[in-house]
């Protein structure tokens, strides 16, 4: 067998997996990264990427049989006939929900970096100072001034595009020349300006979409099929961005199809000491040793680890010595906005299909302002044309309806909401002990809903987008509200959160398991609370200003 013993082990080759592996390899230290699922090459592996939607059986729609054996995967947008395989096999590894929570993972190389939806926003002070003014959860152990530098080196190596926009609750960062609004867009963003006194403002959405190239990466293209991999590299993944920069240094050793079914602890030296690792095609069992381990599965499988990692000394698993371990399960609820008709536009139509939309920044219970329910929420939407004029539904068949249905429809406007969620303690995770996945291994149990204060905001995120749309001179303003599930985000954080003191988290400052602090884990369930963005920038980070720390820390033999 290879080499057993490395310097790092990294759990996860998602985005922060991704970039703990970069990080850590380029800084010299021999790596090792784990994925549970199958490898996907870049470009070679995007076998969907260049097909159009007729040379697909069913067009890109799934069968009722598809459907049934996968009840969970058909609850989100993401998942179709062409991108299924990218996302988690419902029958062979099920979780139990005591409450519905909509779980989407992929499991494979690069992970959700495949299919994430790109838009990328920094948290402000507004966000890390929320929980200590407010008296909810715990206080965060760090501020923007202290993350700042960090957003900036992520932001530079990944390429983002966006607009400076100078708002105190939405930093600016180093962006890319941003994507372009079209001309609805563009009269809405100019008439919500004005009547709100510039209070709110419709910007376009920043995303690690390159509008310009990088090494190695092209510019997007507009074809907005993103979920089925890039081959210009023209948005930020595993693939086309940490992984090659990993590969480079020599210092990377990848390994697919490994469940990492616990970390090894050392109770004498109160240290991990590498991972176990079942094999996922041969159902074999191995250990490999390192100095540090960070783990990146995602929050809830990272959560699933530390639980699996119970021993004696810690029986509630690995990081449960505060007793927070599995609980303040977080996400985004979205579902609900606002959308209608715009008219005296019918001369004008978009080039292209860009993979971005507009974004209005949080504005509620900013500046003194208090309303019945506390946070905010933003919106993300967009405005175009469908196909197919009025007379193309009064036609039957032959060379007219195929005329009418190349035409034009009429424009279209809406806005959804993204509202945070808080960390309530009682929304948790936790193993199920009866349940078992195909490897025999215990099944996460989901115990999370939204609550009263979420449901308030739900109320306003409509209520706000029907008048901001209605003043903006959109007709036929309707306001809907299609689902208030969590997990539908796909924003899992918490779980696992940062804090001050181990007698309350289960990290420190620097993304340390305070029981065992050469264990780093810095996806989304060190989060301490969940804000009302795009949570992955801040992801990544944290991990590469973990990664910083945890090298300092092995020169220093600390750990």
């Amino acid at each position: 067998m290879a080499d057993t013993t490395y310097d790092a082990i990294v759990i996860g080759s998602g985005i922060s997996g991704g970039w703990a592996a970069k990080e850590l390899c380029e800084k010299g230290l021999k790596v090792l990264l784990l994925e549970r699922g199958k490898d996907i090459k870049h470009i070679t592996d995007y076998v969907n990427a260049g097909k159009g939607p007729w040379e697909f059986e069913h067009r890109g729609s799934m069968t009722r049989a598809q459907k049934e054996h996968n009840p969970n995967r058909i609850r989100g947008f993401g998942p179709s006939e062409v991108n299924l395989d990218w996302w988690a096999n419902d029958a062979e590894t099920p979780y139990t929900e005591i409450k519905q929570f909509n779980w989407f993972r992929g499991y494979q190389v690069g992970g959700r970096s495949l299919l994430w939806g790109k838009q990328t926003y920094r948290w402000s002070d507004i966000d890390y100072e929320a929980n200590a003014k407010e008296g909810i959860g715990i206080d965060w152990p760090v501020r923007y001034k202290e993350i700042a530098p960090w957003y900036d080196h992520v932001e530079r190596f990944i390429g983002v595009s966006g607009s400076m926009e100078n708002l105190p609750q939405l930093p600016d960062g180093q962006f890319l020349p941003p994507m372009d609004m079209n001309i609805v867009e563009k009269d809405v963003a100019a008439r919500i300006k004005t009547a709100y006194n510039n209070q709110r403002r419709m910007i376009i959405g920043r995303c690690a979409h390159l509008t310009e190239a990088l090494p190695g990466r092209n510019k997007c293209q507009y074809r907005n099929k993103c979920g089925l991999g890039c081959p210009y590299g023209g948005y930020f993944s595993t693939q086309s961005s940490t992984l090659p920069a990993a590969i480079k240094t020599g210092n990377l050793t990848l390994r697919p199809w490994s469940i990492v079914t616990k970390i090894l602890y050392d109770k004498d030296k109160e240290r991990a000491t590498g991972v176990e690792v079942l094999d996922a095609e041969t159902n074999k069992t191995y250990e490999y040793k390192s100095k540090i381990v960070f783990l990146n599965a995602s929050t809830l499988n990272s959560t699933w680890v530390l639980l699996h990692s119970a021993t004696e000394v810690w029986p509630g698993g690995l990081g449960s010595s505060s007793g927070e371990l599995g609980h303040n399960l977080m996400d985004h609820h979205l579902g609900s906005g606002a959308g209608g008709r715009m008219e005296g536009y019918e001369d004008k139509y978009t080039y292209g299909r860009r993979p971005n939309g507009v974004y209005i920044p949080r504005y509620r219970n900013l500046n003194g302002e208090k309303r019945d329910y506390i946070r905010g929420f933003g919106y993300q939407g967009g405005a175009g044309r469908g196909r197919g004029t009025q007379a193309a539904e009064e036609l039957a068949v032959g060379v007219a309806l195929k005329e009418a249905l190349c035409e034009p429809g009429g424009w279209n406007v809406w806005i959804g909401g993204f509202g945070e969620v808080l960390p309530y303690h009682d929304n948790l995770v936790g193993l199920d002990k009866n349940r078992k996945d195909k490897w025999g291994l215990n099944v996460l149990a989901i115990d999370a809903e939204l609550r009263d204060n979420e449901y308030k905001m739900r109320k306003e995120i409509i209520s706000d987008g029907k008048e901001m749309l209605e003043k903006a001179g959109v007709k036929e303003v309707y306001g809907f509200d299609n689902d208030s599930i969590m997990g539908q985000g796909i924003h899992e954080m918490g779980t696992a959160r940062m804090g001050a003191d181990p007698r309350t988290s289960v990290l420190n400052r620097w993304n340390q398991v305070w029981d065992a602090p050469n264990v780093f884990v810095t996806d989304g369930s060190f989060m301490t609370s969940a804000g009302c963005v795009n949570p992955s920038l801040t992801y990544m980070a944290f991990t590469a200003r973990a990664v910083e720390h945890a090298v300092s820390e092995l020169k220093k033999q600390n750990l």
